[in-house]
């Protein structure tokens, strides 16, 4: 049976006004597997005014961090007990494998427990102004947080921006992306098994066009946070310049991953493969660009294509399957442009660039693992971000030269060094400008460290204390210690 979702507004499962729906299908099988209703800009105002009604009484604002990290710790409760199930609903709606959506739901169930922790530890600074005079700094909430989610992660994103904006005692507005919106759901499911307060987080699914621009526009949200891809991202700050609320945009990504001839081969050769075809290409950090030095490049190539071969490519409930399904059919046949123009550029087509059509796959959205080599800085496949299973495998001859197609882009989300030498890595690496970087590894991050990129990557930093500054105004208040007449006018 096709489940029919609904808005979570007050505490409450909504019906849309408008009767029109929206296919949520499995990309694996092109299924549909659920219909969503098309929010409209009066659902999606009349859910700002009840977050800013919720916020204004103080139900949730006003509890005390205890309080708050309290409801939290119930909420990562919820979330844990419900791993399989939001594996499983990850898998369906999204295509990614079941190693990565289990991955995803226990991590979203830790950052909830990160940012309960963080509500107990001391905050704030005091400082002695003068003999008579004490000043306090202080980190209050902002209001409404709309908070905009992609389609590529879309329980972790959710959670990466409920979790600090809640823990900040925000009301919150969420949009999770058109296409992929069943884990937001049951997080809200779960969320309302616990003593969040009524109001305190609203959901609306809709379209970016419509729900996400009517949050972005509102005079009534104080913070949106958007993740997703630079062009709209542009669109959303803009859209925010009516009330100047604030902005933070964790965008696109045309990432190097530098591999000098020093580096341990098999190393290498392992993350540049999990760099770029983790998550089926799908990710806004991937390793894209593997600049490889000049003495091991063929070598480096040769190894790489034979092991990115045996990858094995298929649904994601499929136990044996390392690589997914593409999320969506235009998402598929974007990818697929892609890898045409590449051959029409003059890269040599090392490996892959085909739809699979065999072993039952011809039903999905699948696509083999394309590695692209010889190529050259100005072409769109090395300068666009193609955002799937497509690497472009470039030559350098030395640092200096490295350095500077690395930094050859529009973009500057992140970056990685592999080289035995630590010195020359770590030179390299505070070159890289980018917001997220390693020295002999690629992907692996945790929840402690800030995520955000430099340039067209975006403004601020989500997850770690930054992430939960994001949601936060900074208040100074100056205690008058001697008060009495100033005379400042005698």
């Amino acid at each position: 049976m096709v489940k029919v979702l609904k808005h979570y507004i007050n505490g409450n499962w909504a019906e849309s006004s408008d009767s029109e729906k929206m296919d949520i299908i499995n990309p694996a099988t092109r299924e549909v597997i659920a219909r969503a209703p098309k929010g409209t800009r009066e659902e999606t105002e009349e859910a700002i005014k009840i977050a800013k009604t919720t916020f204004e009484s103080g139900v949730w604002s006003c509890q005390s961090p205890q309080e708050r990290a309290a409801v939290l710790l119930q909420i990562a409760d919820k979330l844990q007990e419900n791993v399989d199930v939001l594996t499983d609903l990850e898998v369906e709606n999204n295509g990614k494998t079941r190693r990565e959506a289990q991955s995803d739901a226990e991590e979203a169930a830790a950052t909830f427990r990160y940012y309960a922790s963080l509500l107990n530890m001391p905050k704030g600074q005091v400082y002695e102004a003068s003999d008579d005079m004490q000043t306090l700094i202080v980190k209050e909430p902002m209001g409404v947080a709309g908070l905009i989610v992609p389609w590529n992660f879309p329980l972790l994103m959710s959670v990466w921006k409920i979790a600090p904006a809640l823990a900040a005692g925000n009301s919150i507005l969420l949009k999770p992306a058109e296409i992929t919106p069943l884990t937001a759901v049951k997080v809200f499911e779960l969320m309302d098994q616990t003593d969040l307060p009524k109001g305190a987080a609203n959901l609306i699914l809709g379209t970016g066009s419509v729900v996400g621009q009517t949050i972005a526009e509102s005079h009534d949200v104080d913070v949106v946070s958007f993740t997703g891809s630079t062009e709209v991202g542009r669109r959303i700050m803009q859209a925010a310049t009516g009330n100047l609320k604030k902005v933070s945009l964790e965008l696109g990504g045309k990432s190097p991953n530098i591999i000098f001839d020093d580096a341990d081969l098999e190393t290498a050769v392992d993350y540049a493969l999990f760099g770029i075809f983790m998550g089926s290409g799908q990710v806004c950090s991937s390793g894209s660009r593997v600049l490889v030095q000049e003495g091991i490049y063929d070598t480096f190539v040769e190894r790489y294509v034979e092991k990115a071969k045996g990858i094995r490519v298929g649904p994601g409930n499929d136990e044996h399957s390392q690589m997914g399904a593409i999320v969506s059919e235009k998402h598929f046949e974007s990818i697929l442009d892609y890898i045409r123009i590449g051959k029409e550029e003059g890269a040599t087509l090392a490996l892959g660039g085909n739809r699979i059509e065999k072993n039952g796959l011809e039903k999905g959205f699948f696509i083999e693992p394309t590695v692209f080599t010889h190529v050259t800085s100005d072409m769109r496949i090395v300068r666009e971000e193609i955002f799937g299973p497509v690497v472009a495998i470039q030559k350098f001859k030395d640092e200096e030269e490295a350095i500077k197609i690395a930094n050859d882009t529009d973009f500057g989300l992140a970056g990685a060094v592999f080289s035995t030498d630590q010195n020359k890595a770590m030179r390299v690496i505070k070159k890289v400008r980018a917001g997220i970087t390693w020295v002999n590894a690629y992907h692996l991050t945790n929840v402690q460290a800030p995520w955000g990129g430099y340039k067209q990557s975006g403004i601020g930093r989500s997850l770690s204390t930054y992430g939960l500054e994001e949601y936060q105004e900074t208040k100074q208040i100056n205690i008058n210690l001697d008060p009495k007449p100033i005379h400042w006018f005698e």
